[in-house]
């Protein structure tokens, strides 16, 4: 439910903020390694967990998702707007 409001949010702004040259995205991060994540990733059977996860087989870090955001925030996405970007190393696969 929750990611299907936010797709709805990052759509709706996408198209109001749209004419004003205004883009809208969203990125889905997943499992990263994190602050948030300390607890999981304490143990190694908590860091294989959270690897198993993930189709590419190893944890996210920070700089993934900076990594699409900076794209999101470059020239170069211009004309992107109104996506839910999956930055999670195919876990939703």
């Amino acid at each position: 439910m929750s990611k299907a409001a936010i797709d709805a949010l990052t759509f709706a702004l996408a198209k109001e903020l749209a004419p004003r040259a205004i883009t809208v995205n969203a990125v889905g991060p997943g499992g990263t390694a994190t602050d948030m994540n300390a607890a999981r990733l304490a143990t190694e059977e908590g860091r294989a967990a959270m690897a198993a996860d993930s189709p590419l087989g190893r944890i996210g870090q920070p700089a993934d998702v900076a990594g699409v955001v900076g794209f999101l925030v470059s020239d170069a996405a211009g004309r992107v707007t109104g996506q839910w970007i999956d930055a999670s190393g195919g876990s939703l696969l």
